[in-house]
């Protein structure tokens, strides 16, 4: 059993994952917010009015998963959500006031919190590692959520 733990890639993932929401949290407990809350909102920012389909097309989070992010951030006052002028089955979604400036006190949080984590690698590892990590996802993202 314990060989598992140390040699699946999946476990080893999972942990990587943790270990920075986790400091993440820690560095912006004040503002109670998720890594993909802000990956959300970034998004967002950069495609202002954008349906909530092209939104789970830019950050890969499923549908339901957005859908439960929006109404969580929409209820603290980040996000407004209208109905889209280019089809009234979806809805347009913009950052408010709020939202931007939480946003903009995030990013320096987060990118502090990476740097501290790739400060543990070696750094001729860092870009390798994130080579590595956009192979594996452009490689597999298409077929995560297919059924």
């Amino acid at each position: 059993m314990g060989a598992l733990l140390n040699s699946s890639l999946l476990h080893r993932l999972h942990r990587a994952t943790q270990i920075a929401g986790d400091r993440f949290a820690k560095e912006l407990r004040d503002k109670d917010l998720t890594i993909r809350q802000i990956v959300v909102l970034s998004a967002i920012a950069a495609n202002q009015s954008a349906s909530q389909t092209a939104i789970v097309e830019v950050t890969g989070v499923d549908r339901s998963t957005l859908a439960d992010i929006v109404k969580r951030l929409m209820m603290r006052g980040y996000l407004s959500r209208r109905r889209s002028k280019l089809d009234a089955r979806a809805y347009a979604v913009e950052l408010t006031d709020e939202g931007r400036r939480t946003l903009q006190a995030a990013l320096p949080v987060l990118q502090r919190v990476e740097a501290d984590l790739l400060a543990s690698l070696p750094a001729r590892k860092r870009e390798e590692l994130a080579d590595l990590l956009d192979g594996l996802i452009n490689r597999n993202a298409r077929d995560a959520y297919r059924p």
